[in-house]
């Protein structure tokens, strides 16, 4: 099995992009968005990690930015009815820690909004997922995260700052600072630590 190619960009395809290796064999891979996206010029160098399937009429290879993406993917697809299109767009909307935060507070509504993924099936995703991301490693949210422990006003803070406009990535990256240097803060006093940090940081 193909796990990991380097290499240089030959061609960026709609859905993916071919890399020529220095052997000199160019490899077609199917990619979230999120790679694609991460993606140099042509020419630039490339390092992926990659999920190989192995049917009987093709051989499709899956290229991700990160081991935790491929990790995550190879979880996804061993759902049942979950084939690799309907992985690679949830990985297209979600980071690892993100799609594990969705699993903790059980967020069903917002997996659903990833087209071909249904309300009932996000549901079942969730209740499939929640026992098996917990060997996932996933950055600042590991099992021994300060997050996991008051995880209620982590995600209320996460919730009212988002609620005053800032973005998803803004707030986590805000929220988890705080939480991880005063784990026992609750939602309000985290978000006021975080407006103090804005405010200074404009001053």
């Amino acid at each position: 099995m193909i796990s990991y190619i380097e290499g240089r960009l030959l061609d960026v395809t709609g859905k993916g992009c071919v890399v020529l290796t220095p052997g000199g064999v160019g490899y077609e891979l199917a990619l979230p968005s999120t790679a694609l996206m991460a993606l140099p010029q042509k020419g630039g160098e490339v390092t992926l990690f990659t999920h190989t399937i192995v049917r009987e009429d093709a051989l499709d290879l899956y290229g991700f930015a990160a081991k935790d993406d491929r990790d995550l993917f190879r979880l996804l697809i061993g759902i049942d009815k979950l084939g690799p299109k309907k992985a690679l767009a949830i990985l297209s909307h979600f980071r690892p820690e993100h799609l594990r935060e969705l699993v903790l507070r059980e967020d069903a509504d917002t997996l659903a909004l990833v087209p071909g993924i249904g309300p009932k099936s996000a549901r079942e995703i969730m209740w499939k997922l929640k026992d098996k991301l917990a060997g996932i490693k996933t950055g600042p949210l590991t099992a021994s995260s300060p997050v996991d422990g008051p995880q209620g006003e982590y995600f209320d803070a996460l919730a009212g700052m988002k609620a005053l406009g800032y973005t998803e990535e803004e707030a986590r990256g805000m929220m988890r600072d705080i939480f991880e240097s005063e784990p026992d803060i609750d939602a309000s006093s985290a978000i006021r630590a975080a407006l103090k940090k804005i405010a200074a940081a404009r001053a």
